[in-house]
């Protein structure tokens, strides 16, 4: 099992270094960041100090160093790098210091925040989000699936496919239209929702920010749908193929009752894709359901990226697309550990 793990961190380590190096090359020639930094006015003097102060002067594999650098949490930085950037980590050395770091992802052009503390910002709404609308998923899902498979060819079963069919063949930009036309504004009156709606609410007299579950209602359910479709069909595959091998029918030789046989034995071992789906989802949802929560006015991640790319705010966009990467890399390295915990043949065959 550790060397599983293991294995799958130095493969998340090298996919990791290709998306550093993929978007280092995309955001290049997108206009002059310089002047987006001081805006429409400005003199020569002033876009001279920025592009220096931005490596911008510097040839096009020296600022591709110096990105890596900066991004790297092994790296080496000068005393005034370190205060300048307000580093966060352990520094050994004298002139050049060689740093063990949280990366740093540069600071906004717009607001001259660093990049990390507004991503961080947008971080407990997207994780919010995500976890409701799998919440939503998984609770009707499994079952649903499961209760397909077991009344096979029944029109229990033939409501749980079509139905499902429409789900993963709606796109959530469209259906959250949809759900916050409907739900929010035409029957708001009777739901008690809104069209859009953040994850807090902030008090008029003390200025205290309250959670505010009751606004993500409407984007849960959107984001929620396809994944719910999805598991739903994973999961009457899975539990239909478990169903016919041979040591189901030996466990209801033995006089089994059909309840413990199909929780007790069957389910567990049809559990894999259905997990391969769950983490799948949940970290394409962590890393920001871009359109859904544009479209709510909910902020996370996915609106604080589609804003920036609004103003060609790049250095919010690239640390976006970098948190993402790392999103993905870890939720899958926790899908194989949670494969090995289920299924012992995942580590043999490892």
């Amino acid at each position: 099992m550790i060397q599983l793990i293991i294995r799958r961190i130095q493969y998340g380590i090298f996919v990791l270094i290709g998306v550093v190096i993929l978007v280092f090359v995309l955001f290049q020639g997108f206009g002059d960041p310089s002047r987006l930094v001081m805006g429409q006015t400005g003199d020569p003097a002033t876009q001279a100090a920025i592009r220096k102060e931005l490596a911008l002067d510097q040839p096009k594999w020296k600022q591709a160093l110096f990105y890596f650098n900066d991004v790297s949490p092994i790296s080496f930085h000068t005393g005034e790098e370190i205060q300048r950037k307000q580093l966060k980590g352990f520094f050994i050395g004298n002139k050049v210091k060689l740093a063990l770091k949280l990366p740093y992802l540069r600071v906004s052009y717009q607001s001259r925040k660093p990049v990390s503390d507004i991503l961080l910002e947008a971080l407990p709404g997207t994780v919010l989000l995500a976890l409701m609308a799998m919440f939503i998923a998984v609770i009707f899902g499994i079952p649903l699936g499961i209760l397909a498979a077991v009344k096979q060819n029944s029109s229990l079963d033939t409501t749980a496919v079509v139905t499902s069919i429409l789900g993963i063949s709606a796109p959530s930009f469209f259906m959250g239209v949809i759900i916050a036309y409907l739900f929010g504004f035409i029957w708001s009156d009777w739901t008690g929702l809104h069209l859009t709606g953040n994850w807090f609410e902030i008090d008029a007299l003390t200025g205290e920010k309250r959670l505010s579950l009751q606004n993500g209602i409407l984007p849960a359910i959107t984001l929620g749908i396809r994944p719910l479709a999805i598991i739903t069909q994973l999961s009457r595959s899975s539990m239909l193929d478990v169903l016919d091998q041979d040591y189901i029918r030996t466990a209801y030789a033995k006089g089994l009752h059909k309840t413990a046989v199909i929780w007790r034995h069957a389910l567990p071992n049809s559990l894999n894709p259905v997990i391969t789906a769950i983490t799948g989802w949940f970290a394409e949802l962590l890393a920001g359901a871009f359109f859904v929560e544009y479209i709510f006015a909910w902020k996370g991640i996915g609106k604080v990226t589609v804003d920036a790319l609004e103003k060609l705010d790049f250095p919010v966009v690239m640390g976006s697309v970098l948190f993402t990467a790392t999103i993905f890399i870890f939720i899958n390295i926790l899908a194989d550990i949670l494969y090995g915990l289920v299924d012992p043949r995942v580590r043999v065959y490892e």
